[in-house]
């Protein structure tokens, strides 16, 4: 029986396998080997400073260094000089509209937190301030979320009773805002904002809806005027409260600016770790908001915002804020849009809006007393309706269901177990997906396109055809000692199902293997283990193992194992085309 291969005829009998050398179209070039020292110098500045921050230091003195490193810590002094009248008045209109909205919010957040209401309206005095000089976002605006308040306030109540036993709770509130913030500092001074990256969308979105859902719950105790509500936040428990017992009372508010609380933070004792697993919690929660607001409103506005410059100010804020009687702050997305909506133009409108927190915990903080809890729940009600965002739900849903799990891990973790257990979920789901999509890469095999050289996944393209005699898969993923075995297993089992049809329907036997290697962007030393025992079982089935396109990495490591000798030289091609042509050539040589 014959096929026909490109413009040549080849028989069953043409295709029989000789181990000699096929015809080299295009060589594949080894890339000059860079010693280990700017090998491990290259891969820790991609790692750690793909930016490039230190650009602009490059061929200045010493003076214009040290003015530019002043404009790098405190941004202010860099936009501050193109600062005009006509920017301070958007910025006034934005800071005095998100006051308005964040004064209540304070008031109501601080309760949801289980602390008194002044520290909500501390919490948008001094670290909003702090912010303004050192953030790279324009948009942001600063202040308690109901997130993290939750968060701190279903933690921290698990160690000391908010009413019973009010001063350790509060220092336990301050202990956690001080590690949060060097959890968030730590993380932008050493450039580890990646690791922000491993809680995803749909993890955060899952978390968020489930937290709205449970701060929602939470604000029946002040709707319904119970007295005695429970300290847990599932969603059984806050039910059970509610339906078994169906006492108003605002507290008054004090007066004055922030006290300071640095000797009310747990340094020593047992309670030092209980804050630093609170504090960590809870600021890589506020880390990965503001970064997502800030990104969000950024793109809209066309400007570039540093993610590690802005883990540095949001970790000095809230130091800054514990030792100043503040809980952890961080980026709120109500306030941020309102402050964008109302056309601020710089972070000035966080300084507005932190003279105008000062002015009321000056001279109004006596009126509240007079706001009843039926309206704190509502306000509070009102800003966490939008965090359950149904429409994207649908679209990870669509998009990929391993993410849909993820969030509804999420989601039913935070509503019926606890916020700490729906995070633990979410982010044991997103690791999972990881090391799936490690262990079990992707092995895609491919086929020509009718009238061209391109070699296609024949699952996408069912019209690409396959060469006889030929078998052509691609590896989509670096090949390392998590997924080796399975890569060469799964080839092999490409190479078996291949040869069972074919000899089915009387085809010639695969006599060439073709590993498409342009997706394999590295390989380790297990990963060239399983390339060398690839080549021995295909030598027992008298096939020969061609590669194609390997990229510079993996060819220095090839020639460095001499992997290169095992499978020849003269078997390592520029593209799948290449080698199939090779391989043509090879046949109707023998022919």
């Amino acid at each position: 029986m014959s096929r026909r291969i490109g413009d040549i005829d080849v028989s069953s009998a043409a295709l029989s396998h000789r181990n000699e050398t096929l015809p080299q179209l295009h060589s594949v070039g080894k890339p000059k080997k860079e010693s280990i020292l700017k090998e491990v110098g290259h891969t820790i500045k991609e790692t750690f400073f793909p930016d490039d921050p230190l650009r602009s230091f490059k061929d200045q003195p010493a003076s214009k260094r040290f003015l530019l490193g002043l404009q790098a810590l405190f941004p202010i002094f860099n936009w501050g000089r193109q600062y005009n009248l006509s920017k301070f008045k958007s910025d006034l209109i934005a800071g005095m509209t998100i006051a308005s909205l964040c004064i209540p919010q304070d008031i109501a957040y601080a309760k949801l937190a289980n602390l008194p209401p002044q520290y909500g309206l501390y919490s948008s005095f001094v670290p909003p301030l702090i912010y303004a000089f050192m953030g790279s976002s324009r948009d942001i605006a600063i202040g308690p979320v109901a997130v993290v308040s939750l968060l701190l306030g279903s933690l921290i109540q698990e160690e000391f009773d908010p009413e019973n036993d009010a001063h350790n709770y509060l220092r336990l509130a301050f202990t956690a805002t001080f590690f949060a913030g060097i959890t968030q500092a730590t993380l932008g001074f050493f450039r580890l904002g990646f690791l922000v990256d491993f809680l995803s969308h749909a993890a955060t979105v899952g978390f968020m809806a489930g937290a709205a859902i449970t701060i929602g719950l939470q604000q029946l105790k002040g709707l319904l005027g119970i007295k005695k509500f429970t300290k847990n936040t599932d969603i059984v428990s806050v039910m059970h409260s509610v339906f078994g017992q169906v006492h108003h009372g605002v507290k008054h508010i004090e007066k004055g600016i922030n006290p300071p609380s640095l000797h009310q933070i747990f340094f020593a004792g047992p309670h030092v770790i209980k804050g630093f697993r609170i504090g960590a919690i809870a600021g890589i929660i506020g880390l990965t908001e503001a970064v997502a607001i800030g990104r969000t409103f950024a793109a809209l506005k066309d400007y570039p915002l540093d993610g590690n410059k802005e883990m540095l100010s949001l970790g000095t804020m809230n130091i800054v804020g514990s030792m100043t009687s503040c809980y952890v702050a961080t980026g709120s997305f109500s306030r941020s849009a309102v402050n964008y909506m109302a056309g601020c133009q710089t972070a000035v409108s966080n300084i507005v809006m932190s003279m105008i927190v000062l002015l009321t915990l000056e001279f109004i903080t006596p009126l509240f007393k007079y706001l009843p809890n039926a309206i704190l729940a509502a306000i509070i009600i009102a800003a966490v309706v939008n965090l359950v965002d149904f429409e994207a739900m649908i679209l990870i849903w669509k998009i990929d269901k391993f993410d849909f799990i993820a969030c509804m891990g999420a989601f039913f973790g935070v509503v019926f177990i606890s916020v700490e257990i729906g995070l633990l979920i979410a982010v044991c789901i997103s690791f999972a997906k990881i090391l799936l999509q490690v262990t079990r890469p992707r092995v895609a095999l491919l086929g020509n396109l009718p009238g061209t050289t391109i070699y296609r996944n024949v699952q996408q393209y069912p019209a690409a055809t396959r060469v006889p005699g030929v078998l052509t898969v691609r590896v989509d993923s670096s090949i390392y000692f998590s997924n080796s075995n399975y890569v060469k297993d799964r080839i092999l089992r490409w190479l078996s199902d291949e040869e069972e049809a074919n000899s089915k329907i009387n085809l010639p036997r695969i006599q060439y293997l073709i590993i498409d290697m342009s997706p394999v962007i590295d390989i380790d030393t297990s990963g060239i283990h399983a390339l060398e025992d690839l080549v021995k079982s295909l030598q027992k089935r008298d096939v020969q193992l061609l590669l194609a396109n390997p990229g510079p990495v993996v060819v220095t490591k090839l020639h460095d194992s001499h992997l290169v000798q095992v499978v020849g030289q003269d078997k390592i091609f520029l593209t799948v085309a290449d080698a199939v042509r090779a391989c043509t050539r090879k046949s109707q040589e023998e022919a």
